[in-house]
């Protein structure tokens, strides 16, 4: 970290140098709103174009969904994109299977909110449970290495699972609530690709004590596989929807009696506690200034509104300690080992085995075969 950089905020978006890797041009704009403003007509909503787009989308996949029990899954977390996304597959009228990944850290809102969402909409649904101890193991492998994205064994495993229930059921399309209108900036020096299997079994290796039997994982070769061969496709439904946050809240709180939990992922109490507490306190990463950032380029908020927000504590002060008393004693440790785990030095995933340069040169490719542009 070069912490001789002298202090600077981008004059469009509230990205500042805390992204160790930021570019300001002349006019004192940042390269990341630069670049969405770049990308918008790619993955922003565009009217009578778009809505052409995902007819044709719909009439697909409910083709390639005839004669089965399903035609697209949706993994549900009881967060807002993930419960819209659900609504919207409603109204389009789609059959999904509905799949939640259950890493033991569900906080009992997420939860309600999953019932409630399954009960108005009457779609299927399964659960995905990873055992605990090796999950547990882990995460804990992830806090000890000292890297920013500790939420790779999370996201890692959710991709996995959901590859795996396409498979299962033959299931050609998953629908994410991942989007570009509040998700299009993050910085690449902020984490890591969720993906790299060589990665993360490199940490586990150094710092586990378990091996990952039951773990689900992914790979390089697996993606390939289900993407090729299963023609599996990941639809990003809400870049098809002139998608505006605090009006899908209001559509699922009124249609599905979604209650909201306090911040962006917040429906997991060791997402909270990580975004709120580990990542600005080890890290100086607060991820609230990324989504306000993308918020303020998709003319949601303000840039004025977000300064007013980001004046605000990360987490309330009851809160953190009863989180922090929480996570420790699941984790199976005290606070006092916990803190001593915050106290390491921070490495860069790039200080452990990775396969960055593979999954470039193959991504790479991919988007040049397909003319796509990577969000």
């Amino acid at each position: 970290m070069n912490k001789e950089r002298e202090y600077q905020i981008c004059n469009r978006c509230i990205m500042d140098t805390t992204d160790t890797e930021i570019v300001f041009d002349d006019e004192g704009n940042c390269n990341h709103c630069n670049n969405y403003i770049k990308l918008s007509p790619l993955y922003a909503y565009h009217g009578k174009e778009t809505d052409e787009k995902l007819a044709t989308l719909v009439k697909q996949i409910k083709a390639d969904g005839k004669g089965k029990p399903y035609d697209c899954v949706v993994g549900v977390s009881g967060g807002v994109d993930s419960s819209y996304v659900a609504y919207l597959t409603k109204e389009l009228g789609l059959r999904p299977l509905c799949v939640h990944f259950d890493n033991g850290w569900n906080s009992k809102l997420a939860v309600k909110n999953i019932e409630n969402i399954l009960n108005k909409l009457g779609f299927d649904y399964q659960t995905n449970v990873v055992d605990w101890e090796e999950f547990k193991d882990l995460q804990i492998s992830f806090l000890k290495a000292s890297v920013a994205n500790i939420e790779i064994p999370s996201d890692h495993a959710f991709l996995a699972a959901i590859y795996g229930i396409c498979k299962k059921y033959n299931i050609k399309y998953t629908l994410s609530g991942s989007n570009f209108a509040t998700e299009g900036i993050l910085p690449k020096s902020w984490g890591y690709n969720a993906k790299d299997l060589k990665h993360l079994k490199a940490i586990q290796k150094q710092f586990g004590s378990k091996k990952l039997k039951t773990y689900p994982t992914l790979g390089l070769k697996k993606e390939i596989f289900n993407t090729y061969v299963h023609k599996i496709k990941m639809v990003r439904l809400l870049n098809y929807y002139p998608y505006n946050k605090p009006e899908a809240m209001e559509i699922i709180q009124d249609k599905l009696d979604w209650v909201y939990y306090g911040g962006k992922h917040y429906e997991s109490i060791f997402t909270r506690f990580f975004q709120a507490y580990i990542l600005p306190v080890k890290f100086n990463i607060d991820k609230r200034r990324a989504h306000y950032s993308t918020m303020i380029c998709s003319k949601q908020i303000s840039r004025e509104e977000a300064l007013k927000e980001m004046e605000k504590p990360t987490y309330p002060e009851e809160l953190l300690a009863s989180d922090k008393e929480y996570v420790s004693k699941k984790l199976g440790m005290s606070e006092k080992e916990f803190d001593a785990i915050m106290d390491l030095p921070v490495k860069s995933y790039k200080e452990y085995p990775n396969d960055e340069a593979l999954l470039k040169f193959i991504y790479k490719i991919y988007y040049k075969i397909t003319g796509r542009s990577k969000l």
